[in-house]
């Protein structure tokens, strides 16, 4: 099966949570330590996808699972089903995303923030703290990742003493802001 970019990008990033909780349906002894990770997203504002996975883990297949879910949510809570359904289709919580893939996911998440959603401002602020202490220009990227929420788009500033990869994951992240602000 074939996933929209997007859709892998998200996927691979919560790769290690879907595996986690696909497997715990399957095997209930491990379902103990899925609550309060359930209470921690819950907690960071993913209420919904708390409450489907509730659903999830007490075993509901049907589409009512989905409602009131944002996108990425419901991307997580599809790979949870397949997984459950298809083991062989769970990400590998080993594999590292591939950063300028991150484009769609990252731009929809500074768009949301922007909007004032609080999952996504938190989830950033997230991110922003593991590429900080990445170094590099991924540190860059999260040091500017707060610009762009607020709406910063000068390429020139952005990616300002960057190497070729972290230019080319500023430009395209730029280009899907762009393509959103449409």
């Amino acid at each position: 099966m074939t996933l929209p970019d997007r859709s892998r990008q998200v996927i691979q990033t919560y790769a290690a949570f879907i595996h986690g909780v696909a497997t715990a349906c399957v095997q209930p002894l491990l379902l103990g330590p899925l609550q309060p990770m359930l209470a921690r997203i819950e907690k960071q504002g993913w209420v919904n996808l708390a409450a489907a996975l509730r659903l999830v883990i007490a075993g509901r297949r049907d589409s009512g699972v989905y409602i009131g879910l944002e996108d990425d949510e419901r991307i997580i809570v599809e790979a949870i089903l397949r997984g459950i359904q298809d083991p062989s289709t769970l990400p590998d919580p080993a594999d590292k995303a591939n950063p300028v893939a991150a484009a769609p996911g990252l731009a929809g998440m500074i768009r949301a923030s922007a909007n004032g959603n609080p999952a996504a401002t938190s989830a950033l602020a997230d991110m922003a703290e593991q590429m900080v202490k990445a170094g590099g220009d991924m540190a860059k990227l999260g040091g500017h990742l707060y610009r762009m929420v607020n709406g910063e788009r000068n390429i020139d500033m952005l990616t300002r003493g960057m190497g070729i990869k972290g230019r080319g994951l500023i430009t395209q992240l730029l280009v899907e802001l762009e393509r959103e602000d449409q």
